[in-house]
């Protein structure tokens, strides 16, 4: 599969399924408080974020909330679009995760320019132990990200072992 359809079908399928999941949380956890699932472990509750990763910058006011909240997120997708489809240096392995992340931040930028704030509707830990309220957005911007370091580690264990190799067959 091309790296363009690759992306363009991620992006839908991320995008698409963050918009549903947080029209349903909407219309199932508003005004309903805490829903607590497996003993506590995970639980559903609805909130509206206007601030960007765990509230950050809902203190912003006028032309610096727009920017660091609207404006460099435009730009940031944008490139990372651009880098994600052209740049040589992007490997097939890495236009997957390269593309949740797009996914993610496209649908959380796409609730802040439409509606000023973000739906959040999942929260996991145990005890006072706890995550942020998040969504799926958030899910694929960590998911590509995890993917992006795991990948990394992992071609840099194995360019270690290589060299390894090398010097064995030298001696």
């Amino acid at each position: 599969m091309s790296r363009v359809a690759k992306t363009i079908i991620t992006l839908v399928v991320v995008v698409g399924i963050d918009q549903v999941t947080k029209v349903m949380a909407k219309k199932m956890l508003l005004g309903k408080g805490v829903i607590s699932q497996f003993n506590d472990i995970w639980r559903w509750v609805f909130a509206e974020n206007t601030g960007a990763f765990l509230s950050w910058g809902s203190d912003l006011d006028g032309w610096v909330h727009v920017l660091f909240l609207k404006v460099i997120p435009v730009i940031l997708i944008i490139g990372l679009l651009f880098y994600t489809l052209y740049s040589k240096e992007v490997t097939k392995n890495q236009v997957l995760p390269l593309s949740l992340i797009l996914g993610g931040g496209i649908g959380n930028l796409f609730d802040r320019l439409m509606y000023g704030k973000v739906i959040d509707f999942m929260n996991i830990g145990i005890g006072d132990i706890r995550t942020g309220i998040f969504n799926i957005a958030d899910m694929a911007i960590m998911a590509g990200i995890i993917w992006l370091l795991l990948a990394g580690l992992k071609k840099q264990t194995n360019s270690e072992k290589t060299e390894e190799v090398t010097k064995l067959k030298e001696l």
